[in-house]
């Protein structure tokens, strides 16, 4: 049976970076009535809406019910609103239950948004959000799985970070002793990246930074340094969803089609068979919804919140064999006037990672890529686009993957 049509009507985005003047409603305000006017709607026509935040109840105290307080002070009210916490995918989350709440016929129009502010005063409270991205009740089963993925971390920082940077260190060092892939390889990718956000005007960081700087940079963890990492970022995106009585709705027309959205966990399976990991299984599940294959995507962003993120993404997601993530980068493939741009937005590395944001600015780049309205980031044609949003980590992997695929 063919699941009815679900469109993304409109779009909107905060610039991301360091915004201490901003609070959760401010960032969450400024997103939606961009998304609210890109898609020709009122609030009044919103029938429901998801709301991603993963911080806001460590950093501030805002338990419960943080959807409740940011959008009923713009303006919502009476309609379901559904608070959203799902790692890293959190916004990618928020956007997958929009999407099932319009196809099932339960509502017509639905507001998906993302949002986190994490720079605040006390840093050790900011890395400390990331402690509960793994099983707390078993610390010897991870640190087990980070030895055995990549053994110790030479050249590790003192530095306070994110332990994040550690499970992705491991998995580089893994990867680097199994199929050769290099630090420069990992270098290219951050270039590209820092390349592409030079053009976003919405972007954290919008300087280009050539291999050897990117190489020659401080050192979190072995083969990891600051510009192939993301920053803790402060920002907000968001989407209007609407199956076809939606659409007759709203007043703009510029529609772009979901082809397919997947949520998944992953399975028991050996550490280096990433042929069964949670990414590669979302995405073929994906790709089967969708009816079109890896070599159908004209473009996609990926959870790069490491360079090496990017790398073994492209791998996971059919762009390329396991293992040739490297050579990928290096051919220039995955660049702005390559065979299939990867992070034409600047990626997680540079245009920042708020977490329960960072879903919904990767669609909402993607839809803008389809509609052409990318300006000097546009790829020529682009026809249909992958998001790729990953969180926490269980047994070597991400804990949660969500994929999407839309077409213009």
């Amino acid at each position: 049976m063919t699941a009815p049509p679900v469109w993304i009507a409109g779009v909107g985005m905060t610039p991301f970076g360091v915004r201490r003047e901003a609070s959760v409603k401010d960032l969450t305000r400024d997103a939606v009535t961009e998304a609210l006017a890109d898609a020709g709607a009122r609030p009044g026509d919103v029938d429901a809406a998801y709301f991603g935040n993963t911080c806001q109840s460590v950093l501030e105290g805002q338990l419960v019910v943080p959807g409740q307080m940011a959008l009923r002070s713009m303006g919502f009210e009476r309609i379901p609103v559904v608070n959203v916490e799902n790692a890293c995918a959190t916004g990618a989350t928020a956007l997958h239950q929009a999407v099932l709440h319009v196809r099932s016929g339960a509502a017509d129009v639905v507001l998906a948004v993302g949002v986190e502010k994490t720079n605040v005063d006390d840093k050790h409270a900011m890395l400390a959000l990331f402690d509960g991205g793994v099983d707390v009740h078993d610390p010897d089963g991870v640190r087990a799985v980070l030895r055995e993925l990549g053994g110790d971390a030479p050249g590790a920082d003192a530095a306070p970070r994110s332990m994040f940077m550690d499970i992705y260190a491991a998995l580089a060092r893994s990867h680097m002793k199994t199929f050769g892939t290099t630090r420069r390889h990992l270098a290219l990718i951050a270039e590209k990246n820092h390349a592409h956000a030079v053009s976003n005007p919405l972007a954290h960081f919008r300087k280009a930074m050539p291999a050897d700087e990117i190489l020659a940079a401080r050192t979190v963890a072995e083969p990891l340094t600051v510009p192939m990492c993301a920053p803790l970022t402060d920002g907000a995106a968001a989407a209007v969803v609407c199956n076809e009585a939606g659409r007759s709705r709203l007043a703009a027309s510029r529609h772009i089609r979901v082809l397919a959205t997947v949520l998944g966990t992953g399975t028991v399976r050996p550490l280096t068979d990433w042929e069964h990991s949670v990414s590669r299984l979302a995405a073929q599940a994906a790709y089967e919804q969708a009816g079109v294959g890896p070599e159908d995507v004209s473009v996609a962003e990926v959870h790069d919140a490491s360079a090496f993120g990017e790398l073994l993404q492209t791998e996971l997601l059919g762009f390329c064999e396991i293992g040739a993530g490297g050579a990928l980068a290096a051919s220039g493939a995955t660049t702005l006037g390559g065979r299939l741009p990867v992070n034409p937005s600047g990626g997680l590395e540079s245009k920042g990672h708020p977490m329960g944001a960072s879903g919904l600015a990767q669609i909402h780049e993607l839809v803008r890529q389809l509609r052409g309205d990318s300006g000097p980031r546009q790829i020529p044609g682009a026809r249909i686009a992958l998001a790729e949003n990953g969180g926490g980590m269980y047994g070597g992997e991400e804990a949660v993957a969500a994929i999407t695929l839309l077409s213009a």
